[in-house]
């Protein structure tokens, strides 16, 4: 079953948006592999990244994680605290060297209120977040881990923004695609190994994509 192309969010100037957040906004670095928050933290802020890209993580009780979301600047997460959410489901952490802009619920509250082209914007981003939830969920019931793993690729190199050779900008590990893609670290190494040699991906300290990886999806 082939992916679906998720529309790119619309980009915008962040700077008078928060700089009209005033007191309710902080701005803060992390470093690699540094937590955010954590499952079971209080969620009471919703997250905007300046820069870098943010790895969205669950745990289950019997101490699997599962990678569920790998997110990119101009992206917000922790929204979940805007329905009522208590506590976080979730451990957000920084995929390399991250500025995140944290904005307190009633901070956010507000901005939606009294700016309609921001509210316009967070709700783009919201119809397309559920978009990819819906097109991840289809993947993981229809299609092989092979199909799987060339699609996170594909993501990873910000597919369908243009035609040229992408780099993955981040670092990722094979632990963190077996996770996201739902298989064994052994698998992603062997489909890896099969890419490279089919000419579909570059290994060479950075991780560089082939639009032709997308006929691993699209041929059966």
């Amino acid at each position: 079953m082939a992916t679906k192309k998720i529309k790119a969010i619309p980009q915008f100037d962040p700077q008078p948006f928060l700089a009209s957040v005033g007191a309710g906004k902080s701005v803060v670095g992390y470093q690699r592999d540094q937590p955010i928050f954590r499952q079971g933290d209080a969620a009471d802020a919703v997250f905007y990244i300046q820069q870098g890209k943010v790895q969205i993580t669950v745990v289950s009780e019997q101490g699997k994680e599962g990678v569920i979301a790998i997110q990119e600047p101009g992206e917000f997460f922790g929204e979940g605290c805007m329905a009522g959410q208590l506590l976080h489901l979730a451990t957000a952490s920084a995929m390399a060297d991250c500025t995140i802009v944290r904005i307190t619920k009633d901070a956010m509250i507000k901005a939606l209120r009294d700016d309609p082209t921001f509210a316009q914007l967070f709700m783009a981003f919201l119809l397309s977040r559920n978009a990819q939830i819906e097109s991840d969920l289809v993947d993981q019931l229809f299609n092989s881990s092979e199909k799987r793993l060339a699609r996170v690729l594909l993501l990873l190199a910000n597919f369908g923004k243009d035609a040229k050779l992408e780099t993955v900008i981040a670092p990722i590990n094979q632990e963190i695609l077996a996770a996201k893609v739902g298989t064994t670290r052994s698998r992603i190494n062997f489909f890896m190994n099969k890419f490279r040699k089919l000419g579909f991906i570059e290994y060479n300290g950075t991780l560089k994509v082939h639009t032709s990886l997308l006929n691993v999806i699209v041929h059966d």
